[in-house]
């Protein structure tokens, strides 16, 4: 339990967190809104800094002066829908057996130019075809919006206007040395752009041509689409012949201390931790690869240890959901086995306003998630481990509806 004192100090930081929120509130909403540009007077001044980083004006003249907003996409800045899906579901779906099936044929029929590819770039073919399953469905869907027209709107109507003016500009600078037409460039709502959607800035900066015609065609040529994604995986760090990780069991007296996401070990010292394969088998005692524990359903659910690839692909999707599916998914395109432990499906997973409450809660118990924003990432987790390790609870930073509960 938490000690008197703790209790105290907690009481006054709540009663000073809400004097401070009433005192600031007049001043808050006195302060006028700043004018709006018109898209038309945005336009103007994306001219102008286009020109200072590397668009022509005649580029700019072909493209600007038809360029309007797309409804829709501001639409969807807007009014995205709350999402709520348990790692579980996710991997339902991204690893569907129909999609470990389509992925198998695939890495057969392009098995040569994926073995050409891993020889230069040194990422294993699996991997490659499993992005490309994830990203576009293997090509079938990577979206049919024009880039230029939604990077625009992006810039013009969301809240990260100065990013999607980069990817802009970035695009513009595609058009006019790649030689694509605006209709030619297109991909997501948001700009990702071709087979493994690659926004502009990360095509103009890891993108090859690896065919004969020497136009990186994320569209066209899988021999572009594969060579650049494994460009982009070696340039963010890649370890040749290294696997993502792989699943454990932990033993009954595990230190669950060494949980902490920042906690790397050698596979060695894993082992003399305990822990073992998920199929039984010991660890390599004598191997120094360096992993850490994953517990993405917390201390009931499965476990892993990942490998710095691991890491190298959250640089291409900043998810711990999305690397994990990466790396099962390519597991089993190969031939490896189902994750073998249970998920705790009956877990409920939190929503949006939930999410708010745990943060609130493990705020103004001294707990700090450095802000309120709904979203649970390394922050909100390590201050829910130290929370759970206070109150004699293993320290595994899970979120879910009986946490919530606790904390309530």
């Amino acid at each position: 339990m938490l000690r008197k004192k703790s209790y105290i100090s907690n009481h006054w930081l709540v009663v000073s967190w809400l004097a401070g929120l009433l005192f600031c509130w007049p001043a808050v909403a006195e302060t006028p809104a700043p004018a709006q540009t018109t898209f038309e007077q945005w336009k103007s001044h994306l001219y102008a800094y286009a020109r200072e980083n590397g668009v022509k004006e005649e580029t700019l003249k072909a493209v600007l002066p038809g360029l309007t907003i797309n409804p829709k996409v501001i639409r969807l800045i807007h009014h995205q829908p709350e999402f709520t899906k348990s790692v579980w579901e996710y991997l339902d779906k991204a690893v569907s057996k129909k999609r470990v099936q389509k992925g198998r044929r695939l890495l057969a029929r392009h098995g040569e130019l994926l073995k050409r590819v891993e020889k230069i770039y040194g990422v294993q073919p699996e991997y490659l075809v499993a992005i490309w399953g994830l990203e576009s469905s293997y090509g079938q869907n990577f979206g049919d919006y024009r880039v230029v027209r939604s990077l625009a709107s992006l810039a013009y109507g969301s809240d990260r206007k100065d990013f999607f003016r980069d990817e802009l500009v970035a695009a513009l600078r595609i058009i006019q040395n790649e030689h694509f037409t605006q209709d030619e460039l297109r991909g997501s709502w948001a700009g990702a752009m071709g087979h493994t959607q690659f926004m502009p800035s990360t095509y103009e900066k890891y993108a090859v041509s690896f065919d004969t015609d020497k136009r990186k065609d994320l569209w066209n040529s899988l021999d572009d689409v594969f060579a650049s994604t494994a460009n982009y995986l070696k340039e963010a760090g890649w370890q040749p012949q290294q696997r993502w990780g792989m699943e454990v069991t932990l033993p009954d007296d595990f230190d669950w201390e060494l949980a902490d996401p920042t906690t790397w070990l050698s596979i060695s010292e894993w082992a003399k931790e305990g822990l073992i394969r998920v199929d039984g088998r010991p660890l390599n005692s004598l191997d120094k690869k360096e992993a850490r524990v994953f517990l993405p359903a917390g201390h009931k659910g499965p476990v892993f240890l990942t490998f710095r690839n691991f890491q190298v692909i959250k640089q291409y999707n900043n998810a711990d959901t999305y690397a994990l599916a990466v790396g099962y998914l390519g597991d089993r395109i190969r031939g490896g086995r189902e994750i073998v432990a249970d998920w705790p499906r009956k877990d409920v997973p939190l929503s949006y306003i939930e999410k708010r409450d745990l943060q609130f809660l493990l705020t103004v118990l001294g707990y700090d998630t450095n802000g309120i924003d709904g979203k649970i990432g390394p922050n909100t987790r390590e201050a829910l481990r130290a929370w759970q390790k206070d109150m004699g609870i293993p320290p595994d930073g899970y979120v879910n509806e009986s946490i919530l509960n606790l904390l309530r």
